[in-house]
């Protein structure tokens, strides 16, 4: 009995976690293409920052139920070793990038926001999908591209084109393929 069960878990560990939904990430591509248009018609910087930090909830609960949605459709389990090792590499970089968002906003520097958060967004789902389908890395690297150019070349494009690029039109690129390829 031991032995399978040594078996049971080092395949367990070997896995690829399949649980991300496509489904769930265009839609998170649609609800963030709302927040940049909404986002757009906002000239002061409270009701903006309010607009995306209700979008970052709404896409981590449409994401978290679409992830359940599809792990119970499936029959597996969402707390399997390759779901925690997701999970766990995900959530350091957006802890770090909501505690930057606070600084930041009390230091009145709303204009890296943009930048910041599609770069530690990129850089917890490409580390998350280290232990993902080979899809989710690409998107995360994808991210942290499309971050990377907006802190360089911020000033000189609309933050929120630049936020519904990647937000919005990421998710639904890479949700699409998620979806096709790997079963919803």
């Amino acid at each position: 009995m031991d032995n399978l069960r040594y078996i049971r878990e080092t395949m367990e560990g070997a896995a690829r976690f399949t649980g991300v939904s496509g489904f769930g990430e265009m839609a998170v591509g649609a609800t963030a293409l709302g927040a940049a248009w909404l986002a757009s018609h906002r000239p002061d910087p409270t009701s903006w920052l309010s607009i995306w930090l209700a979008e970052s909830v709404l896409a981590f609960l449409v994401t978290f139920g679409a992830i359940a949605w599809k792990a119970r459709r499936a029959g597996l389990s969402l707390i399997t070793k390759p779901g925690r090792r997701f999970a766990f590499a995900l959530f350091p970089t957006l802890v770090a990038g909501a505690l930057l968002t606070f600084v930041l906003v009390r230091e009145g520097q709303l204009e890296i926001l943009p930048g910041l958060w599609l770069l530690l967004y990129g850089a917890g789902v490409a580390t998350g999908g280290a232990f993902a389908v080979r899809t989710v890395p690409v998107m995360g690297l994808s991210f942290m591209a499309l971050g990377a150019a907006e802190l360089v070349f911020g000033p000189f494009v609309s933050r929120d084109l630049l936020l519904a690029a990647g937000f919005g039109g990421l998710h639904l690129i890479f949700g699409a393929i998620i979806a096709r390829r790997h079963g919803g």
